[in-house]
């Protein structure tokens, strides 16, 4: 069933077309991912599509019994109102009974009589199912002082508050633009199961590349104003998007190659029999446009010559931070070593941020000292907005940093061409930083960073409205950079590439230093769950990477008989799990079905073998240690 559709839409700002004569329509059942470069226009497309602005040229229909709910990277509210009227203010009944029900308990003085008729009306309506969704769904995206005004909210806040909104009002479709900005990495989880496990119909923007994976059944590209579909996740986006443009590629070159020939021609024809020939004119005007068309070229390298490091680093000893009575740091110290590539993780409000200002100088702590090297230039990327004046173009930002930069291997380029580094071209570098996407100005303020030489980075929440382009130049960077890396970030894909141990800040001021990355402190949590709860066995974490390294293991056990029998189980096991998987992945990407059904079926077994391998990969690991 068609829920949505979009017939020969066009969208431009001045002269500046951001899409032409695009079609582009959402049936029941789909998960599609809408992916491309920043400021290509994915954000003015989704509020095309959800009847949030109008398109210039064709039109946008919808069936008539769906509803969309949509969630824009800042949303709108009636700063007048609260959390609850806000999250309330849907069209349901049952919601209404509710938001009556949910204050009748909170208020002493509500008379049985009152009480008793709620309890009735929740019967009739069947609504305390849906209360207790509700209630999951506001405990699950840390929304607990209903009674605080929208105005008193930050940025973060309010996006919680819009997407309990939009879930709670059970739209039959959901338009969400980066729903994972401003999650913590425990509530993108639960967002990503509850998307992919119900039959949702939904369109997205993201930059999460395992959200994209596991949620989306269906990739559109939007690039040069078109829309390119591949059915199947990110990765086998990733791989069909190479052979088209090597496809375009070749398509592009035959095309110039053919132009200079009818170039020549119409170059000798005499004027007086040009109108002989019109239909081959024509056919040279088509023809010029595809000749045209931009031919992406190597990507771009980035390496930036950091500053020499000496041997003191930072040195943080028994430090302390609390604001009131809550703990955020408590006697926490660690010795930073050359080319550590740490991850923070923690809740919203732990106090990632707090600790990065107190490395930094910008705030001082309670108790304990921070001594930073001499050596020690720090690069400190902050979740602020980009500051600049009324009127700057976006190559005067970088000119202010430095007007030449010295790359890793002794090359000096001007800020001109570094911007080009960062996806900025020669014509846009001269437009007004007012008129950049949300996007364009993150990826700004992440190059005055990085212009700086750094040689101890900080980068807190990078990855928010960047372009996945954009992040694959970052990450190749990151992995290259010869200083100190320290990062706090809500996308797993981004950590797991990048660091090598964690400060996972664990509530009352408890900072714990573990060794590995997202994925690894992922497994050891589930190891921990896994303990019987009569024994209440606690399994300490790994020791840090370097202690790893000097303690050598003693007197090691040998394997029973039935340990040896599991493990050779374990191996055929696993060796079957992985050739289905592989099996189901290949009738996902040969593309001969559109049975959404039957696709969703096949991406929830991937889920289940992913699982099982997991779980059997674990064990076999243990097994492997002893044998």
């Amino acid at each position: 069933m068609n829920y949505l559709s979009a017939e020969n839409i066009s969208k431009s700002y001045g002269e500046r077309w951001l899409f032409k004569n695009l079609n582009f329509g959402i049936s029941q059942g789909q998960r599609v991912a809408l992916v491309g470069v920043n400021g290509s226009g994915k954000t003015t497309l989704l509020n095309v599509l959800a009847g949030k602005i109008p398109p210039d040229e064709g039109s946008v229909s919808m069936r008539k019994e769906v509803t969309i709910g949509f969630l824009g990277q800042n949303p709108e509210f009636d700063e007048n109102l609260t959390v609850h009227q806000t999250i309330f203010s849907g069209q349901s009944e049952a919601l209404d009974v509710i938001r009556d029900y949910e204050i009748a308990i909170e208020n002493p003085d509500t008379s049985a009589e009152k009480m008793q008729h709620l309890m009735e009306r929740m019967d009739e309506l069947q609504a305390w199912d849906f209360e207790l969704k509700v209630k999951q769904i506001l405990s699950k995206l840390g929304i607990h002082n209903l009674e605080d005004k929208i105005s008193h909210l930050s940025g973060g806040q309010r996006k919680r508050v819009a997407m309990a909104r939009v879930l709670i009002d059970e739209p039959s479709m959901l338009i969400l633009d980066e729903p994972t900005n401003h999650l913590d990495l425990d509530t993108i989880e639960w967002l990503e199961n509850l998307l992919s496990t119900q039959n949702t119909t939904l369109l997205m923007v993201t930059h999460d590349r395992y959200f994209l994976d596991r949620v989306a059944n269906e990739i559109a590209e939007l690039d040069g104003g078109q829309v390119f579909s591949y059915k199947g996740n990110y990765s086998y986006f990733v791989e069909k998007k190479a052979s088209r443009e090597e496809m375009a590629a070749a398509e592009t070159e035959k095309a110039r190659n053919l132009m200079r020939k009818e170039l020549d021609w119409i170059r000798r024809q005499p004027k007086a029999r040009g109108t002989k020939a019109k239909y081959r004119v024509d056919a040279f005007e088509e023809l010029k446009e595809k000749a045209a068309k931009k031919v992406s070229g190597p990507q771009l390298e980035l390496s930036v010559k950091t500053t020499r490091q000496g041997g003191k680093i930072i040195e943080v000893d028994h430090i302390s931070k609390s604001f009131g009575s809550k703990k955020i740091v408590d006697d926490f110290s660690y010795v930073f070593k050359k080319k550590d590539r740490i991850g923070i993780v923690g809740p919203n409000g732990a106090g990632k941020s707090t600790f990065l200002n107190m490395l930094t100088g910008k705030l001082q702590p309670d108790a304990g000292t921070i001594d930073a090297g001499q050596t020690t230039v720090f690069g400190y990327y902050t979740q602020e907005e980009l500051q600049f004046k009324e009127g700057q173009r976006v190559i005067d930002i970088a000119k202010e940093i430095a007007e030449v930069v010295e790359m890793a291997n002794g090359e000096v380029i001007t800020a001109s061409q570094f911007l080009q580094h960062f996806q900025f071209a020669p014509a846009q570098q001269y437009t007004m930083v007012n008129k950049l996407s949300g996007g364009e100005k993150r990826r700004l303020q992440l190059l005055r960073v990085l212009i700086k030489n750094p040689n101890f980075l900080i980068l807190d929440e990078p990855t928010n409205d960047l372009d996945i382009i954009t992040l694959n130049i970052l990450e190749d960077f990151l992995l290259n950079f010869g200083g100190c890396l320290l990062m706090v970030s809500h996308d797993r894909y981004f950590m797991d590439r990048l660091v090598e141990h964690l400060f996972v800040f664990e509530g009352e001021g408890k900072i714990r230093n573990f060794p590995g990355n997202y994925t690894d402190y992922r497994e050891w949590l589930k190891d921990q769950e896994k303990q019987e709860p009569e024994t209440k066995t606690i399994v300490a974490a790994p020791a840090p990477v370097q202690a790893r390294k000097e303690e050598q293991p003693t007197n090691k056990r040998k394997a029973t008989f039935n340990e040896k029998k599991e493990y050779e189980q374990l191996e055929k096991e696993i060796a079957k799990l992985e050739a289905r998987k592989t099996e189901v992945i290949g009738l996902m990407n040969a593309g001969t079905t559109t049975d959404h059904a039957q696709l969703s079926a096949w991406a929830t077994e991937i889920e289940e073998i992913n699982e099982q391998l997991e779980e059997k990969e674990f064990r076999w690991l243990e097994l492997a240690e002893i044998i």
